[in-house]
């Protein structure tokens, strides 16, 4: 080359020089129409990256352009346009030089998806089978819609969601689980925890600063009321689902519950409590939070209808597509009271501009012609060969431990024998044997959870009882029983 970068003072090393020329060689050899475009973006990473440091004096634009190849006008209009955007400056008959203004940092790409990498098995609750989402079903679906989706379908959309959706939905939800379903009143939203999210900055507006969740429970409810500036109050369960006494007593109008399928514990609310949640919800005009996301799959009997079917006026419903296709594709539904409908819709407009048009009218076509019904099925088959496994696996390798719950769900809740504590030097052992597995004592909010002995540990007497919650649905019967065996073995070992 016969001209090179220079350091404020003029010098620099040839080899130096060099190497920074280069960076630019890809982009002197692009496509005529495109190398423009290439020599401004090869320019400017070349100074984001610190390759070409502030003071460097540039080559003038003769010399470069002379260097790689290319006419005088591209390389000045390059310099022209990172002087303007502040990467370069110039002054006349004092060349061009790297400003100051930018700072360099060393890209970083990080995937903070959860994972539990470097395990041999995998029990942690909440994922479904991702093997199981129906590829081609999907991808016919899709190229159908994008086929005959109009133009104007590709707009910004009601942001209650496509109407054609939120009628396959509405038919859905009433035939599947029985709720009261007016497509006026259907809000499509990216999961459960934008639905919950959105209620929670509903209720913060109208004046409430606390909703009750239940303890155990999902312990994200906490930080997702947390972000709309609602406390959450922990409140105790009993055999039949959300104690009615300690609820009066919290002062709270608002309460999620999982009544279908409790999480986690697997209880499903009696009929009496379903009774007295609701007189409850009259006496203190207030809300149930009914989240029913695993409520489809039931494997002893046909799963028991929604809350929200009993009194869609004082029960807000929401569920999702997390557990039956699949977490990634971010697609739930929301169905309110009408008394909260036009400001639970505002928020969703603020927040979002409505879910995306393509993945809604995709997800109505996978409805309508009875796909999805064909995937609860499928799923609903292979989960329950799966909770079967589980069982007997743990009847087989932890005699005399019980499994408590009704048959439905994703996860069982194991207590072991007391032969297997405390529960903490049991769970160190098998995390060294690479099996990755939640205590239920993690699923509390703070106030013990399951500490019956009152020693404050939250695991039974003295800590001694191992209570596991274990997931099932993303593991083939054979993984799940060589799963267990060497939990067994590093709990005996």
């Amino acid at each position: 080359m016969t001209s090179a970068p220079t350091g404020a003072d003029g010098a620099g090393g040839s080899g130096d020089r060099t190497a920074a020329w280069e960076l630019l060689l890809p982009a002197a050899s692009a496509p005529a129409r495109a190398r423009g475009r290439a020599l401004q973006a090869a320019l400017r990473d070349a100074v984001r990256s610190g390759r070409l440091t502030p003071g460097t004096r540039l080559p003038s634009s003769r010399d470069l352009s002379a260097d790689l190849g290319v006419s005088r006008g591209l390389v000045t209009e390059a310099y022209e346009q990172l002087t303007a955007e502040g990467y370069l400056r110039s002054g006349r008959g004092a060349g061009t030089w790297v400003g100051d203004a930018v700072r360099a940092a060393r890209p970083r790409v990080r995937d903070l998806a959860p994972r539990s990498p470097g395990t041999h098995a995998d029990f942690v609750p909440g994922t479904p089978d991702l093997a199981l989402f129906p590829r081609a079903a999907w991808a016919a679906a899709q190229r159908e819609v994008l086929a005959e989706l109009p133009h104007d379908g590709l707009g910004y959309p009601d942001p209650r969601g496509l109407p054609r959706l939120r009628t396959a939905l509405a038919e859905l939800l009433a035939r599947r689980r029985g709720v009261v379903a007016d497509p006026e009143r259907i809000v499509v939203v990216s999961g459960v925890a934008q639905a919950m999210t959105l209620l929670g900055f509903v209720l913060h507006a109208r004046g409430m600063r606390t909703v009750g969740v239940e303890e155990p429970g999902s312990p994200q409810h906490s930080a997702l009321y947390a972000s709309a500036g609602v406390e959450a109050v922990p409140l105790p369960l009993d055999d039949e689902g959300l104690a009615v006494g300690p609820l009066r007593d919290s002062g709270v109008r608002a309460v999620v519950t999982t009544p279908a399928h409790q999480f986690p514990t697997g209880i499903a609310y009696s009929a009496r409590r379903r009774t007295e949640l609701l007189d409850w919800a009259r006496s203190v005009d207030g809300l149930v939070l009914e989240d029913d996301y695993d409520g489809d799959f039931r494997y002893d009997r046909a799963p028991v209808g929604a809350l929200q079917g009993l009194d869609p006026e004082h029960v807000a419903y929401t569920g999702s597509v997390s557990k039956s296709l699949a977490p990634g594709l971010r697609l739930g539904w929301l169905l309110v009271p009408e008394s909260l409908a036009d400001e639970v819709v505002e928020r969703k407009r603020t927040i979002d501009l409505g879910h995306p048009s393509l993945d809604q009218a995709l997800f109505a076509r996978f409805v309508e012609r009875g796909d999805y019904d064909r995937q609860l099925r499928r799923c609903q088959r292979a989960y329950r060969e799966r909770r079967d496994a589980l069982v007997a696996a743990l009847a087989e390798y932890f005699p005399g431990s019980r499994v408590s719950g009704i048959a439905a769900g994703l996860h069982v809740i194991a207590a072991l024998p007391q032969c297997h504590g405390p529960q903490d030097h049991f769970l160190a052992r098998v995390a060294a044997a690479g099996v990755a597995v939640r205590p239920l004592s993690e699923y509390g909010h703070g106030s013990g959870v399951g500490d019956r002995d009152g020693d404050g540990d939250g695991d039974g007497e003295a800590g001694k009882e191992v209570r596991l919650v274990l997931g099932y649905a993303h593991l083939t019967p054979a993984r799940i029983r060589a799963g267990v065996r060497l939990m067994a073995e590093a709990a005996d070992g």
